[in-house]
């Protein structure tokens, strides 16, 4: 299976990739890809390759050109931004919302940030020139292309405010609501170390404001690798950061992503009427 791996890296052009075990037929999970008509669908999934991916799997470092791209169907991607001190800090969180590298369409280019899988998961994955290739010749490609541009552009604004303004807790409890979105488990297999790397604080930090959610009853009980939230106690502990873009996100998603079943459809409309979660839904 890893000479497999091996194989599809090199056919996809992609730079190394750490544990990367896996080697799949090609499905729909992504939300991106369910919100494509067939025929435009039909473009990328002769090209796919699906592939598993582990808990701090490093699937593109800063300064690697942005190929393979990737279209997640479960698990959370960190974008991690690296400090001339050594520091890190996450900017950015994706999972089957998005599309890892989908920025290659606007030609050749190299990685600003370092993205980490936080949560394990499998994508889809297809080449950066064969991805552009059915962007120019798709409208509706162009179009999940830029309302997940927006999106991202939309999370980075809302970290960067947050980040400046806001305590560490409020700000512990945003990314774990975030991961809860992509995860179907009260329980979140993180650990303190990659919540330290999302907020950019030391790991002392990390253990005292989980002390402070535990007494809030928004973090019934943490252990080694794994995080259990209450969902309802712990969105009363998070700055407004998280519901503000989340309730932006999903009406980004809700008005401006086709949905060519009539699942799909049903499933929009009922976010239309209130319904949260669509960005996150497949």
């Amino acid at each position: 299976m890893a000479n497999e791996v091996d194989r599809s890296r090199r056919s996809l052009g992609a730079r190394s990739q750490e544990s990367i075990v896996t080697v799949h037929r090609a499905g729909i999970g992504n939300r991106l890809l369910a919100a494509l008509p067939p025929a435009d669908l039909g473009l990328l999934t002769p090209y796919f390759q699906k592939v598993s991916f582990e808990p701090d799997a490093v699937l593109v470092r800063s300064g690697d050109e942005l190929d393979p791209v990737y279209f997640p169907h479960s698990g959370a991607i960190a974008f991690m931004l690296d400090m001339p001190d050594g520091q890190t800090v996450a900017t950015t969180l994706m999972g089957r919302e998005g599309a890892l590298a989908s920025f290659s369409v606007l030609g050749p280019s190299l990685s600003s940030v370092t993205a980490v899988t936080r949560i394990a998961g499998t994508a889809s994955l297809i080449s950066a020139a064969k991805f552009r290739a059915a962007f120019a010749q798709s409208t509706a490609i162009r179009n999940v292309v830029q309302v997940h541009a927006r999106a991202v552009l939309l999370q980075l604004q809302h970290v960067a405010a947050c980040n400046a303004l806001h305590r560490v807790d409020g700000r512990m409890a945003r990314w774990l609501l975030q991961l809860h979105d992509r995860v179907p488990d009260d329980r979140l297999p993180v650990t303190q170390e990659a919540l330290a790397q999302l907020l950019g604080v030391r790991r002392t930090t990390v253990t005292l404001t989980m002390s402070k959610l535990r007494e809030a009853g928004a973090v019934p009980s943490d252990g080694r690798g794994f995080v259990e939230i209450d969902r309802a106690r712990l969105e009363k502990v998070a700055c407004d950061c998280y519901r503000l873009m989340q309730r932006n996100i999903d009406r980004m998603y809700c008005e401006e992503l086709a949905a060519p079943s009539s699942a799909l459809g049903e499933q929009k409309m009922a976010v239309c009427r209130g319904k949260a979660g669509i960005a996150y839904s497949s």
